[in-house]
């Protein structure tokens, strides 16, 4: 092949040494940049595989002299936020819940990492817009089990819903009518219509009538015999046409037949003070949460009061 090589005259360079159908290819030698980038590049490649981790082995990767890493990098970015935040944090956890409205720019920091808290831990049950779904609570109304200001709020966080293993969890029961028998299935068909009556999804009938006796006799000791319920208990208010189970005939028969055990972590064993703290607050800005009991609101006043007389 090399025997075959000749200089090509009108433009001076050397021929490749081969040709097919009277073509041949010239040898033009790569530009001079192009060569120092490559040699450049093969050179950074080097370096990099000495000073970052790069190359794969069983279980890991090669180090580096450099002693960098993707993961290192970011526990460092988290721990700056992290530093940058602790006042808050602080701030948070050193204020008297029920008087954090009165400091709004600390609420609204509160709701802004609330919002974020509420994303990893929260939209799994709840929804990623708090409206819940069947046996998930909507967090957006204002219709609560155990009270929606911020003091409850923050204690249901805490110490979650039915754990066996935590005596001041959320804790209420409801007797299952229909598989322990203590109703029968039409004594249980009569107190749907009745609860239904309450919720205005039926009109007044004679099964309905039959209903409010039994729900007098097996409902009121904890749902009250307006059916209006007993936050203290967790009984739900059975007047506004709201329901975790549906008010549908069948959703219904359901409940009382065999009763419902929805559960919730207690998240106080899981996420620090500040976080629940957080989590408080963004969930009572959702539209339905309360303000403080009124007994709470008039014994804060004569603290308050007491304060000034004794300064």
């Amino acid at each position: 092949m090399s025997e075959n090589k000749r200089v090509d005259q009108p433009t001076g360079t050397e021929t490749v040494g081969h040709e097919w159908d009277g073509i041949e290819e010239l040898d033009t030698p790569m530009p001079r940049w192009w060569l120092w980038t490559l040699y450049a590049t093969i050179i950074w490649g080097i370096g990099y595989v000495i000073l970052y981790p790069a190359i794969p082995m069983l279980n890991s990767a090669s180090e580096g002299l450099l002693g960098w890493t993707s993961r290192g990098e970011y526990e460092q970015a988290v721990s700056a936020r992290e530093t940058e935040l602790e006042p808050i944090r602080q701030a948070l956890v050193s204020t008297d819940i029920r008087k954090l409205h009165g400091s709004p720019e600390l609420m609204q920091q509160a709701v802004e990492g609330g919002r974020s808290a509420f994303k990893v831990h929260c939209v799994q049950c709840h929804g990623s817009g708090a409206a819940g779904s069947a046996g998930y609570p909507n967090l957006n109304d204002d219709d609560w089990l155990w009270g929606g200001d911020l003091e409850a709020i923050e204690y249901t966080l805490i110490h979650g819903i039915r754990n066996p293993d935590h005596d001041e969890t959320r804790f209420s029961q409801m007797p299952a009518f229909g598989r322990d028998g203590i109703l029968q299935a039409t004594e249980i068909q009569d107190l749907v219509s009745h609860v239904r009556l309450l919720a205005g999804r039926e009109k007044q009938s004679a099964a309905a009538t039959r209903g409010a006796a039994l729900f007098e006799a097996n409902c009121a000791v904890c749902h009250a015999s307006d059916g209006t319920g007993d936050r203290t208990q967790g009984a739900p208010n059975l007047t506004d046409a709201i329901s975790l189970y549906g008010l549908d005939r069948a959703s219904l028969t359901d409940t009382i037949s065999n009763s419902r055990y929805g559960v919730m972590p207690r998240w106080g064993q899981r996420l620090d003070a500040a976080t629940i703290r957080m989590l408080a607050a963004y969930v009572h800005s959702l539209g339905g949460g309360e303000k403080l009991p009124a007994l709470e609101k008039v014994a804060d006043t004569l603290s308050e009061g007491d304060g000034d007389e004794q300064s």
